[in-house]
């Protein structure tokens, strides 16, 4: 038995593929391509775009939304208000706390969008935090809350401010 629990309220369209042991809140739209691992929590209000890939043990707090062809590594976490852009790589085992935003911008030169290369695995995201476009997070790193990150943050370091700037090594 899969044990899918799916609010009412919600819709997974029916190109969608949805593990075991999975729960969808209410309000919640899950599209054509997008794939759900097991023992996955999609809080309330999340959208799930089309071909993305989340696997398993993730959980979305609320109001998450997750861009077309982004891909959410193993145990990783998100809390409300969260949005990745298009393409985007989120690792293993990390978390993000309330309000962070994986920005896009649109490339006026090529008409499509530059999304940023990704977050790696084990990171820490405080609350409020932006990634700017084409920045990537490397694994094992600490960004702290309100951060703005405007370039790549190496791994196993800790950033914080706005411009987020180096701390120290995450040791």
């Amino acid at each position: 038995m899969k044990n899918v629990v799916i609010h009412s309220t919600s819709i997974v369209e029916g190109g969608a593929t949805v593990g075991k042991n999975v729960t969808i809140g209410p309000f919640c739209m899950i599209e054509n391509g997008a794939e759900v691992g097991d023992n996955v929590n999609i809080g309330a209000f999340c959208i799930v775009r089309k071909n993305v890939k989340i696997e398993n043990n993730c959980k979305f707090t609320a109001y998450c939304e997750i861009r077309e062809n982004a891909r959410v590594g193993e145990g990783t976490s998100m809390g409300s208000r969260c949005t990745i852009s298009s393409n985007a790589i989120i690792g293993s085992n990390s978390v993000i706390k309330y309000g962070f935003v994986l920005a896009d911008t649109p490339d006026l030169k090529q008409g499509s969008v530059k999304s940023v290369q990704g977050i790696g695995d084990n990171v820490l995201i405080g609350a409020n935090v932006t990634l700017m476009p084409v920045f990537s997070i490397g694994s094992n790193s600490i960004i702290g809350a309100c951060s703005q990150v405007r370039s790549n943050v190496p791994e196993g370091e800790i950033w914080y401010g706005s411009p987020a700037k180096f701390f120290k090594k995450n040791s």
